[in-house]
């Protein structure tokens, strides 16, 4: 018994008009019981008790009550306030007999809360002798494997082993380029199987990306939909991935509240995986969202696939979908396993370092009456988990930057889910406005948990898997700088989670692991103290030291204000953040100079900055050394491939291959053995994971050493074995991701001034030490590295370089500082330091003056210092005094070093808004905006001579006269920015001015000792207070400060690593200042803002280099300029040298073959060290542009070779290196670079000077330009097609010019494109020297050249073809093999008579049998015959007739058929940079031509070889008849609301066009169109066939669904005959009558006349035939086939066998995809179809087939329904007897319109009845697809019906026929017609157990078809669903027979026992 008692409901919403009568109603099982109503009350009270009988049924843990509140009305129906679930699950657990249920939230029909709530207590009492714990029962039968359990899927894990296989699922790294593109996913509902319930109406809705289409509604438990749904999106691939696929199946019956009956969703990413990214034809499980316990909510067939740019749909073969496909065995699932319910337990302990998020309004009130500031806390933080859709929050905690949640969150999911990624995201809590991201994280299920499927090793530990586990560990938080700003954050984005975060934003301790099964009580719930304690050990810290030398800083393209860096870990080291003690993170500030060619430096000299910081982190070395020595292999690996990979693509010699490949597999197999990864026994914060890890890292090394074993001793072939090594090289990588990495990384930062510029991320394990062994180290630990700076969240894609650093980083335990020594070079100097102020009044210099500054301060002159205040700190003693020590950087000259030089002067001039420029108050200045000499007074310095005289540098962002336009905002003096248009609003401007200067060879320069030191006294001048100092006083000069240091050395040891001592920098002392107000610490932080102690390390030894960089070409550069070019030129720099190549006019592929040679670079440090890591050669490639800004093509780089002794002889080898634009491909240029030591210091050890072209470009010399050969290239210039407009005027009268390796060569002009689009001279010769080395070959570029009035000759398209290796051909091969078809000659010859002549007797006899046959025999009978749908072409297959080719794709990509351009092929032609700067430059025509490539003999006696190109056909234009077959159309994009469409063909063809708009065919993706076009026009003019499928509207426009252009010209020249295929046998007559306009024998004759053999002889009377040399005989080809009466003579199907035996294109359909402009990409369905084309000279050709779509049949079905028996008996007579009133109810699915119902048995006693009724059902039925045709409208307001094909089914039901209430229904079965369950004869043999359940595939013998049997009679069992159990409701005798249009007009038979009542007579019921 369940007893619910309804106690009141609480604030329930008002009505319009008055309140509501509220009542309640409470429905259990489909029984409903409801209270009283209370008049008028927004708060009634019923206190009522609804009693509910089990009937014998104890309650299981899916029970559940529905209450719904409903408004009484007296007339009309109650209305619906608000409904709620109550699940019974505890009290199904009987551990509870009453359960209390209050305040529960009423929600409305959407699922959304009205904000009322009831109350209500129910009891419950289990019936007699029921189980008290069902959860075991159902453990029970779960091990039995029974489908409908609790368990989802009966594989029930004992809960001591851990889950098999649960997780099976590695990410493939995507190939996808990361920017928004164009997806299409389409889902296929086909049908669902088993869904819960009676007389349902199932519907599913899918929902992609916030898109939901629904099927239509079906009826019955088995639905049948096959409906196709497409999603096109634009979005990035990353995010598309995680967006997830829902089906949702409802009942559209009953009411909203419970109409959902299960969901099952995956993410994109899962399908995308997949192979070919498609799911097909796979079951899905549905289960019930809300309830986990519940099992399988029935099944339902779908097929998914996703499209990206260029992928092809796969193929759906639509084979017969029998009963007998398993449902098991297709579950969508990964590989065998089992769904389970999982509980992941996320632990979220607490966070640290959470940056400011909030201002603070009270803060500064406290401020401001003496309180302290306290701004770190302004953070309300929380944490937000997000996972398949679930998201759970902990609790919020004011502010705090530290918080201490220790809360667990229980994600409860189905696992193995098809998610991937745990989200998790700190947000920052606002009380008014929206939360603020701090930072988002994933948790990557993938590396954190396993399915040991992978592992395919004998031991039996690896088979494991193992489910999540993560942790306990830090997760790191990244995203946007974390100084706080009241104004909205431009880098917000990073914070969640998009784009390269740019700075640390805090971190979180997180634990996961996963627990199987149940429940859990809370969602959200507190971590017990224990395992608080626990996780203590996880938070003990130890301290690490980093230090960074910075060895140079180039390649600066914006100076301006001074440039510091800065270095953090973590928060440590940070500048701006007051929370950590300040360390000596930053480098001093220094200006940047001009390297005299293009870029800026910072001129660091021999004295580089050093920053030392000191963190503290948990030690997890054992995971970082794991990590570093798979990185080592990996890395090792990879250089070896890539040599390998480049020797290969070289053609190295085999024995140089073996050689590299013996290397590489011998490395690998001794790095794998001596490199072990460490073990994990004993070490400090130990996880589960690093575990686990650990196993599956050591047995993937064990598989592939295994492997390399293998291919040791097996391999044969190198090629083959490399993607093999590249597999393995992927799997290292795969294992070579530390998910638990609680380290931050390294982030530099670039300040220029106080503003942070750009930044660069080093992960921490690349850097740091590990003394467990070499290879554990870091990849750069201790080494330079170079590091290209990034902006943040650079929208430009890293198109110009802040700057390149060469930094050497050492991070590493303190406790092994010691081992810092090692590593360190040069001699580490700590100073303090402060600036002595003096300014002049009147004369004099003193300090009365300053202003604002003091006496003495810091560099930035705003802290106010003295001498006595520096205490050394800890460790650390002075030594020595403090000195006067002026800055070195302002002595070193700018030119040291160079050969040439260019100075520079900027002239400045100001204004009054809209006044006149006059001279600025400092005429001429740096770049910087510091007084210098005018260029008048520049003096050449002596040893240096000018080049040529001042010019305006124009090459910038300027105006024609070179100025660049500024405003001032004060308070500075400086425009911050430049512009290059002038505005009213403008004050300042300037102008660049440049002049080079070139070094005297031998000439003695001024010494360097001798360069005027300063001032003597160390004083820096300025005229302002400022940043600007200079050394020399000028009269203007009103300031000036000095430099006072004075050096620290540590106390207690020595060594670089003393360093790190210097935590916490100066202390200061700080007694004497009483007068300060606030604590001692507060200020000594704030004086020492910018004032730690600079640390930096000074070399005395530098070495002096030669390098020398061969820029040979470039190819495939981008066109920025209008005319399809550029004028490409280098800027090559190498540390703080660079040098530019000559530009190359209007090419995209230049050849500069030129030597830059940079004679002296100093660099400081180990030569040895600087040989293992050199610093690279970085080349930006440039488009010269007479006005305007020179744009920027592309960046590459390359790593010099280093000789460090004039002995190395090794040239080094010119390598294509790729050009990158905005880190996309952009080219490749080929160079190389070498780098000598200069010891002697004078040039005599070097190389001799490369030959010299001009005065001063020096060329590649010999031993590194590549080897040539003069070749020759044949130009076969057809013709140019569908040019378009230049300049808007048409393309005229164009011609071509070809350009290879510096040779040209140029065509005849074409005189009228309109009549004749083809050359007149066809064949072009060009002899060029071209390199030996197929990888160094230059491209062929094509030009087209429009001749236009007055001269004018523009370049109107251009297409550059980069290999000509398919190109390359022996001349002296077969004179015969010409490159031409028999169709094309014929054309050039003259026109004969070839009409087909066939005897007239025989004609009249084979009339009448072919009208006979053509009922049984269509075109579609030989297309399905020959797609292998047998039982759609019955009696066609038995005559022995053709079958066809069915291509699933174009003819073009058949690859024997070689895209039919053997004859020309068709090169698309380009224009340069449109306007809109696209990515794609336009494609503005095409051009047909091919290309010769052969060696030529270098000696000129030896005579050239044949000509290539000849025996051309006429290039004439030709009249042709194009007939078009379009067969039908597969999944095309639905364009309606209803997700179909209503498509027909529009074909155009040049200036015709025929549109087939009437006869559309409605509501279908996959119209059958049948239909044949015949259309003349005139080749070549007409080539592009365009045939379109278009969507009727009858009210907007008809949408163009897509479109398939074929080339009609080359179908016409290649010489595989494509213009017409051949068929199978030659026929004169029947279905498949010769359609060609020759027969086969003239085809055969024209083939050898143009293969150059003798021609086809036939003897026999054509029964054998001789051709090629063989002998071919009749009998041979057609030994078993039938020989029917349609075949022609033999000596035809003889010359036809040996025609099929050519190669030629066979009779066929091909299947062409169709695009759209509105996603070109993307494939939008597809047509199967085919063309004939005959020109019109040749005679006219065969009759066309007849390919109109079939006719569906009509069928009737009689069903007599006999008898019923054992029916339950649901009434109670007047007597008391149980009785029932029955009758039989029956109809087809898909046609329920025609329902037909017996008469009543009136009060059956015994459940017998007798009827002897009739049903008639008429049906359309198509034999040869066994599917029923349905035609209905959808809707009433649908214009047309639409056509379903369903498969023949009968449902019959038996019902109790109630004259007061709704008759009930008591059973019914579904008859497959096609698959008919045998009858049984008897009424007591008949069971449950004769139908199927889905859990056992029935054998074939039960299954008979109607179709076939005519006719059958027995019983058959009814039954109805009652808790997803079946129960029997009665059983039913029935005969069916099926019976065709003519039998039933010969034996009539009427409805029930209507007349005609016969066949047979039906008699009255006894």
């Amino acid at each position: 018994m369940l007893r619910v008692a309804v106690e009141f409901a609480a604030g329930l919403p008002k009505k319009k008009l008055g309140s509501p009568d509220p009542f309640a109603s409470v429905v259990f099982k489909d029984e409903k019981k409801k209270t009283k109503h209370v008049s008028s009350d927004l708060n009634p009270v019923w206190n009522e008790a609804l009693e509910f009988d089990l009937k014998g049924v104890p309650l299981d843990y899916s029970s559940y009550i529905d209450v719904i509140v409903k408004d009484y009305e007296t007339l009309g129906k109650d209305k619906l306030i608000g409904s709620a679930k109550v699940s019974l699950k505890d009290l199904a657990s009987s551990q509870v007999k009453s359960l209390p249920v209050k305040n529960l939230a009423l929600m409305d029909e959407n699922g959304k809360s009205i904000g009322a709530t009831i109350s209500m207590t129910i009891g419950y009492e289990p019936p007699a002798g029921a189980v008290t714990n069902p959860q075991d029962q159902q453990d029970a039968g779960g091990e039995e494997g029974d489908v409908t359990d609790g368990e989802g899927h009966g594989a029930v894990t004992s809960p001591g082993e851990p889950g098999k296989k649960i997780w099976s699922r590695i990410r493939k790294p995507y190939s996808l380029a990361n920017k928004p593109q164009d997806f299409q996913i389409r889902v296929r509902v086909i049908e669902g199987r088993q869904l819960p319930g009676n007389n349902i109406k199932p519907v599913v809705k899918v929902h992609v990306c916030r898109e939901t289409h629904r099927t239509r509604v079906r009826k019955g438990n088995n639905p049948y939909f096959d409906e196709i749904f497409f999603f096109n999106v634009n979005m990035l691939p990353s995010e598309l991935f995680d967006e997830v696929v829902s089906f949702r199946v409802y009942n559209s019956n009953s009411f909203r509240a419970d109409c959902l009956m299960g969901e099952f969703k995956l993410d994109i990413g899962y399908i995308y995986d997949e192979p070919a990214h498609c799911i097909m034809k796979k079951w899905i499980l549905l289960n019930d969202p809300d309830d986990s316990s519940s099992g399988a909510k029935g099944y339902l067939k779908v097929s998914m696939f996703v499209l990206g740019t260029g992928d092809e749909p796969p193929v759906e073969r639509k084979q017969q979908d029998n009963d007998k496909d398993d449902v098991e065995s297709n579950l969508l699932l990964p590989a065998g396993v089992s769904l389970r319910w999982v509980t992941l337990k996320l632990k979220v302990f607490r966070a640290e370092d959470i940056p400011q998020m909030d201002e603070s309004i009270t803060q500064t009130l406290k401020e401001a009456f003496g309180g302290q500031e306290n701004k770190k806390n302004l953070v309300d933080p929380f944490v937000e988990a997000w996972f398949a859709g679930k998201k759970l929050c902990t609790q919020i905690i004011e502010k705090n930057a530290n918080p201490e949640w220790n809360q667990q969150l229980n994600l409860q999911v189905k696992f193995p889910s098809m998610c991937e990624k745990i989200k998790l995201t700190v947000f920052d809590w606002d009380r008014l406005s929206g939360n603020d991201v701090i930072g988002t994280t994933y948790l990557d299920l993938t590396k954190i948990a396993s399915s040991g499927g992978e592992i395919e090793v004998e031991t039996g530990n690896s088979e494991m898997g193992f489910l999540p586990t993560f942790g306990p560990c830090y997760i790191n938080l990244y995203g946007s700088p974390r100084e706080f700003s009241v104004l909205s954050d431009p880098y917000e984005d990073l914070n969640l989670g998009k784009g390269e975060g740019t700075a640390y934003r805090g971190r979180i301790l997180v634990e996961l692991s996963t627990k199987l099964d149940g429940k859990p009580d809370k969602f959200v719930e507190e971590i017990p103290s224990d395992d608080l304690l626990v996780v203590q050990k996880y938070q003990r810290r130890r301290k690490y030291c980093l230090c960074a030398v910075f060895h140079s800083a180039t390649m600066i393209q914006e100076p301006g204000e001074p440039i510091q860096f800065e270095v953090s870990i973590g928060n440590y080291g940070n500048k701006m953040d007051l929370t950590c003690k300040p360390l000596a993170s930053t480098t001093q500030y220094s200006c940047a100079v001009f390297d005299g060619n293009n870029y800026y430096y910072l001129p660091w000299a021999d004295t580089k900055p050093v920053i030392s910081v000191t963190s503290f982190w948990e030690d997890i070395s054992h995971r970082l050394d794991s990590l570093n020595i798979l990185l080592y292999i990996s890395d090792r690996l990879q250089t070896n491939l890539s040599a390998l990979q480049s020797a290969v693509q070289s053609k190295a010699t085999d024995a140089r291959l073996v050689e590299i490949w013996l290397k590489l597999i011998n490395q690998l197999m001794e790095d794998i053995s001596s490199f072990k990864i460490p073990d994990m026994e004993g070490k400090p914060n130990l996880t589960a994971l690093d575990i686990q890890q650990k196993m599956s890292r050591d047995s993937a090394l064990e598989n592939i050493m295994k492997g390399a074993k293998h291919l040791f001793e097996e391999a044969t072939d190198v090629n083959k074995s490399l993607s093999v090594i590249e597999g393995w090289l992927d799997k290292i990588k795969e294992l070579a991701e530390e998910p638990q990495n609680s380290m931050p990384d390294v982030i530099i930062w670039m300040l220029r001034g106080e503003k942070r510029v750009a930044y660069t991320r080093i992960p921490a394990h690349k850097v740091l030490y590990s003394s467990y062994s070499e290879q554990a180290c870091g990849q750069y630990c201790g080494k330079t590295q170079t590091v290209f700076m990034k902006y943040p969240m650079d929208n430009k894609k890293g198109l110009k370089i802040p700057v390149q650093l060469r930094v050497n980083m050492w991070l590493g335990l303190a406790t092994e500082e010691k081992k810092f020594n090692h590593y360190a070079e040069g001699i580490f100097s700590v100073f303090a330091e402060l600036y002595e102020n003096q300014s002049q009044v009147l004369g004099k210099w003193g300090t009365t003056s300053l202003l604002n500054r003091s006496k003495f301060s810091d560099v930035t002159g705003k802290v106010k210092l003295k001498q006595e205040y520096f205490l050394p700190p800890v460790g650390w003693e002075w030594e020595g005094d403090w000195g006067v020590d002026p800055e070195k950087t302002l002595l070193t000259e700018a030119d040291a070093g160079h050969t040439e030089f260019v100075d520079e002067v900027y002239e400045n001039q100001t204004r009054l808004p809209g006044g006149e420029w006059k001279l600025a108050a400092e005429p001429y200045t740096d770049v910087n905006g510091e007084k210098i000499q005018g260029p008048t007074e520049i003096e050449c310095p002596p040893g240096w001579k000018w080049e040529d005289n001042w010019t305006f540098d124009e090459n910038r962002a300027v105006d024609e006269k070179g100025w660049e336009y500024g405003i001032t905002i004060p308070p500075d003096d400086k425009p911050k920015s430049w512009v290059a248009t002038e505005k009213v609003y403008h004050v300042h401007r300037r102008r660049r001015m440049i002049r080079p200067r070139k070094r005297i060879p031998g000439a003695k320069t001024a010494d360097a000792s001798k360069k005027d030191a300063g001032d003597a006294e160390g004083w820096e001048y300025s005229s302002l207070i400022g940043w600007k100092f200079h050394r020399k006083q000028r009269s203007s000069d009103t300031f000036r400060r000095r430099r006072w240091r004075r050096k620290m050395t540590p106390a207690d040891r020595i060594g670089a690593s003393a360093i790190f001592k210097l935590e916490g920098a100066l202390g200061v002392d700080m007694e004497s200042k009483s007068d300060e107000k606030g604590t001692k610490t507060e200020t000594s932080v704030k004086q020492f803002g910018a004032n730690t102690p600079t640390v930096s390390c000074t070399f005395d030894q530098s070495n002096m280099y030669h390098l020398r960089v061969y820029v040979y070409q470039a190819r495939s550069l981008t066109a920025l300029d209008k005319d399809s070019f550029s004028d490409p030129y280098v800027h090559v720099s190498f540390l703080h040298h660079s040098q530019t190549t000559e530009t190359i006019r209007s090419t995209l592929n230049p050849t500069w073959d030129q030597t830059l040679i940079f004679k002296n670079v100093e660099i400081y440090g180990d030569p040895q060290s600087l040989a293992q890591n050199p610093p690279i050669v970085v080349m930006e490639i440039f488009d010269s542009d007479q006005v305007g800004k020179d744009e920027m093509l592309g960046r590459s780089t390359c790593v010099p070779m280093v000789k460090l002794t004039s002995g190395m002889d090794a040239s080094p080898k010119l390598l294509w290196e790729p050009v990158t634009y905005k880190n996309a491909p952009a080219g490749e240029i080929l160079v190389a670079a070498e780098l000598f030591l200069k010891t002697k210091g004078n040039d005599t050890e070097l190389p001799l000077i490369p030959p010299k072209r001009g005065e001063k470009l020096y060329m590649v010399p010999q031993g590194v330009r590549p080897v040539v050969q003069l070749t020759a290239i044949e130009v076969l210039a057809w013709g140019l097609r569908n040019m378009k407009t230049y300049q808007l005027a048409p393309v005229t009268s164009p011609s071509l010019v070809v350009e290879c390796g510096g040779e040209r060569v140029q065509t005849a002009v074409i005189k009228n494109m309109k009549k004749c689009p083809n050359f007149a001279g066809n064949v072009l010769l060009l002899k060029v020297l071209l390199p030996k080395e197929e990888m160094y070959s230059p491209p062929i570029v094509l030009k087209v050249i429009d001749h236009r009035p007055f001269g004018r000759k523009p370049v109107v398209g251009q297409c550059t073809i980069n290999s000509l290796e398919e190109f390359r051909c022996d001349p002296y091969a077969t004179v015969a093999e010409v490159a031409m078809s028999s169709k094309a000659a014929l054309m050039a010859a003259s026109p004969r008579d070839l009409h087909v002549n066939i005897d007239d007797g025989r004609q009249h006899l084979l009339e009448a049998q072919s009208e006979k046959e053509k009922e049984t025999v269509d075109w579609w009978s030989k297309f399905y015959a020959s797609v292998g749908e047998r039982e759609k072409c019955r009696p066609y297959l038995d005559k022995g007739y053709d079958t066809l080719e069915v291509y699933d794709h174009e003819l073009e990509s058949v690859k024997e058929f070689m895209g039919l351009t053997d004859f020309c092929n068709t090169f698309k032609l380009q224009r340069g940079k449109n306007e809109s700067d696209d990515d794609d430059p336009a494609v503005v025509g095409e051009y047909k031509g091919s290309f010769k490539v052969y060696p030529l003999p270098d000696d000129p006696g030896v005579p050239p070889p044949p000509q290539q190109f000849r025996e051309l056909p006429d290039s004439v234009s030709q009249e042709c008849v194009v007939r078009i077959y379009v067969a039908q159309a597969i999944d095309l994009q639905p364009k309606d609301n209803n997700s179909k469409c209503d498509p027909y063909i529009k074909i155009s063809l040049g200036k015709k066009s025929i549109d087939d708009r009437d006869n559309y065919i409605p509501y279908t993706l996959n119209p059958v169109f049948g239909r044949m076009f015949e259309l003349i026009c005139f080749l070549p003019q007409d080539k592009d066939l365009k045939i379109a499928v278009y969507d009727f509207d009858l009210l907007s426009r008809d949408e163009k669904v897509g479109e398939t252009v074929i080339d009609l010209e080359n179908r016409l020249l290649s010489r595989f005959g494509s213009y017409c295929g051949l068929p199978q046998t030659y026929c004169i007559s029947g279905p498949n009558q010769w359609r060609d306009q020759l027969k086969p024998s003239k085809i055969l004759e024209q083939l050898a006349r143009w293969k150059g053999l003798s021609p086809p002889r036939s003897e026999d009377n054509g029964n054998t035939l001789s051709f090629c040399g063989r002998l071919y005989s009749l009998s041979d080809f057609e030994a078993n086939k039938e020989i029917h009466e349609h075949l022609g003579p033999p000596s035809e199907r003889i010359a036809l066998h040996v025609l099929r035996t050519q190669g030629l294109v066979p009779e066929h359909v091909e299947t062409r995809t169709l695009y759209s402009s509105f996603q070109p990409t993307l494939p939008q369905g597809k047509l199967q179809m085919w063309v004939d084309i005959f020109p019109k000279s040749l005679g006219p050709p065969g009759p066309p087939f007849d390919i109109s779509p079939r006719k569906a049949k009509k069928y009737f079905l009689r069903v007599i329904v006999w008898n019923t028996t054992d029916v339950v008996l649901d009434d109670t007579s007047v007597t008391g007897e149980n009785m029932s009133d029955i009758y039989v109810k029956g109809w087809m699915p898909g046609m329920e319109e025609d329902k037909q119902k017996t008469d009543v048995h009136y009060r059956s006693l015994d459940g017998d009845g007798n009827f002897n009724w009739r049903f008639v059902f008429g049906f359309e039925y198509l034999p040869a697809e066994q599917l029923c045709l349905v035609s209905k409208k959808e809707h009433f307001w649908s214009l047309d019906k639409s056509e379903f094909r369903i498969p023949p089914k009968l449902t019959v039901q038996i019902w109790d026929n109630d004259k007061f209430s709704l008759d009930d229904y008591l059973g019914a079965i579904e008859l497959d017609l096609h698959h008919l369950i045998n009858p049984s004869k008897t009424p007591n043999k008949c069971s449950l157990s004769m139908v199927p359940d889905g859990t056992t595939p029935l054998k074939s013998d039960q299954l008979k078809s109607l179709f076939d049997q005519k006719s059958v009679r027995g019983w058959w069992p009814c039954y109805m669903d009652k808790d997803g159990k079946r129960e029997l409701g009665g059983k039913v005798e029935l005969t069916l027979e099926i019976v065709n249009e003519k039998e039933a007009d010969e034996r009539p038979a009427g409805k029930g026992r209507d007349e005609p009542n016969m066949n047979p007579k039906l008699d009255p019921p006894k």
